[in-house]
């Protein structure tokens, strides 16, 4: 088995449900606390060991490039101030993998975008992370998918129970349980099935890991749902069909995730992980339970 060592993160998407703040900001570089969106989902790829970075980017999106790039001129001017503490924070960034950014082009879709990755990624496994879905890195949840991947092969996805109403929101899975509490075996995918024609309520979050023989099913993947290549639908061709590419396994994840999909979701992370900030976190606790109580 490979080693998995690359990360591709799709962020070519145009951020409408943020408008106007995307106008000519990407909605990846919109602040979470006091760090992009996407630096959180980098840090959670390098904290799994997964150092080459390849992010699928778009028009407009060159903000993507200068953050995780050197700043050589705020650095000389934080070093004149004495300010280390802001020049540790500024460099990390840059520091945390080797970053590489290909454009998609036409946007066709998550399957179309995880196909662009194919020159870099080559012939072998390789990680997808989603910008939308942030994952606390105390629940190392793509350590354990690349734990999964590395000893039985194939792809894994990231699973998640939702409530039934919710289910026609996500990618759904059909599954069987295996001796392994958290592990699951994948023989079914349904792209935001109503909630009376979903297999289970196990939804598909924002993680995968995935076997390269994903690009051949992808390309020939006819465009599904909305019109757009969905590797939902190449993943249910190679969990029907093993000889394709491995089994499909899921890790249930039961940890702490933040979504920043939309409106009401970015601000609800903010306020939880805020709060939970050990530097932020006393004074804002105690301001939100104040406002709670005389303003709600």
């Amino acid at each position: 088995m490979h080693k998995i060592q690359k990360a591709v993160i799709p962020a070519a998407g145009l951020g409408t449900r943020f408008l106007p703040a995307t106008k000519a900001t990407p909605k990846e570089m919109l602040p979470v606390v006091d760090k992009p969106a996407i630096q959180y989902v980098v840090e959670e790829a390098a904290a799994a060991g997964l150092n080459d970075v390849l992010m699928i980017t778009g028009r407009n999106k060159r903000a993507l490039e200068d953050h995780f790039d050197r700043n050589y001129e705020l650095e000389s001017a934080l070093t004149r101030k004495g300010d280390d503490e802001r020049l540790v924070r500024v460099q990390e960034s840059s520091e945390l993998a080797t970053m590489h950014y290909v454009r998609q082009g036409d946007p066709k879709g998550l399957g179309h975008a995880v196909l662009c990755a194919e020159p870099h990624v080559g012939d072998e496994p390789f990680a997808v992370l989603l910008g939308d879905d942030l994952i606390d890195p105390r629940d190392p949840l793509l350590a354990r998918m690349t734990e999964i991947q590395e000893r039985e092969g194939g792809s894994v996805v990231a699973l998640m129970e939702v409530a039934p109403e919710q289910i026609h929101l996500y990618g759904c899975a059909a599954v069987e349980v295996t001796p392994e509490a958290d592990v699951v075996r994948v023989t079914g995918l349904v792209e935001k099935p109503e909630a009376g024609d979903a297999p289970s309520n196990l939804a598909v979050i924002g993680r995968y890991v995935l076997d390269p023989a994903v690009f051949g099913v992808l390309r020939d993947t006819e465009p599904g749902r909305g019109g757009e290549i969905q590797l939902t639908d190449a993943l249910q061709q190679l969990a029907a069909d093993e000889k394709l590419g491995g089994p499909v396994h899921g890790v249930v994840f039961r940890g702490r995730r933040y979504d920043t999909g939309d409106r009401g979701d970015y601000l609800r992370a903010i306020v939880r992980l805020a709060c939970e900030r050990e530097d932020l976190g006393p004074d804002f606790r105690t301001w939100l339970r104040d406002f709670a109580a005389t303003e709600l």
